[in-house]
């Protein structure tokens, strides 16, 4: 249930949400609904919140309209009907009976990702890397060694928290606002994580990063809306190797449902090649809409 307080709160926020958004998308109350497919009046009542029963199918259709991400699909819901977006059932998978099968797959895997030529990872819903091949661990081979946050045990940590992460993550902040996000989006799906709760009170700790949190996700999400695997725009890395040296960087997700199955979901960090980044890319400034 809902804490009081906090539940007095999801009213509001979830005006601020989706005026936010329409506003950000620079669209009418009329253009909206006219997506809808229902008049200008009964998207207003939405707008307000003045709605009967917010079933999934007008939360998906509304999610759609106003083009929002996956991070912003699950604060919809959570705002609106204090849950996480139903997911799809699965069919169960044939040979996942058994220790032995889980085992066999995972190794079977684990070969085929290290063939791999671009940086690969595997995660749980908490981003604690079960799995890397050899051209993620050289990615990150100069940091030094962080037991607690390093790339190759939690890369959500390993952004946040690691001394020498701005070294490889070329423009810290913007970095620093997608990993945040990220987590936010984590927190919503699985609220219950001791281990995201404690990375959500480790950013409390420290002052810049509870600002960005604070002030520039919620923010972020009713603009661009991207948490790591759903960004739109390159990331910058900086590769070890000096003939490859800056690096676009972008997270593609490809997972078959056998990962999927066991709750895990396979990373490929995909590399280009940039033109040399203004200051205000370098640093990782960018504008985004403030909620009003």
């Amino acid at each position: 249930m809902r804490a009081a307080g906090i539940a007095e709160a999801y009213p509001w926020r979830l005006r601020e949400l989706i005026q936010g958004r329409r506003r950000y998308l620079r669209l009418s109350q009329e253009a909206v609904a006219a997506r809808l497919e229902i008049s200008a009046r009964a998207y207003g009542n939405w707008e307000r919140g003045v709605v009967k029963e917010w079933t999934d199918q007008k939360l998906y259709s509304l999610a759609e309209a106003l083009e929002m991400t996956q991070f912003q699909t699950v604060r919809l819901f959570r705002l609106a009907v204090d849950r996480v977006p139903q997911p799809q059932l699965r069919s169960p998978v044939r040979g996942m009976s058994t220790g032995t099968s889980v085992s066999a797959l995972l190794e079977d895997y684990r070969v085929l990702i290290e063939a791999q030529s671009l940086p690969a990872f595997l995660i749980d819903h908490g981003w604690n890397v079960r799995m890397s091949n050899g051209a993620f661990r050289m990615l990150f081979e100069g940091v030094s060694r962080r037991p607690a946050s390093m790339p190759a045990t939690n890369f959500l940590r390993f952004g946040l928290f690691h001394p020498d992460a701005a070294k490889v993550l070329e423009g810290d902040t913007a970095w620093k606002l997608s990993i945040l996000a990220q987590l936010a989006v984590s927190l919503e799906c699985y609220d219950s994580d001791p281990a995201l709760q404690v990375m959500r009170r480790e950013v409390y700790l420290d002052p810049r990063l509870r600002d960005m949190y604070l002030n520039d996700v919620p923010a972020w999400i009713c603009g661009p809306g991207s948490d790591l695997i759903h960004q739109e725009d390159l990331r910058l890395i900086r590769h070890p190797d000096p003939e490859l040296g800056l690096r676009g960087c972008r997270f593609v997700e490809e997972t078959p449902r056998a990962l999927q199955a066991l709750g895990f979901k396979r990373i490929t960090l995909v590399l280009q090649e940039v033109d040399a980044p203004s200051e205000a890319e370098r640093s990782g400034c960018r504008p985004f809409c403030h909620a009003a």
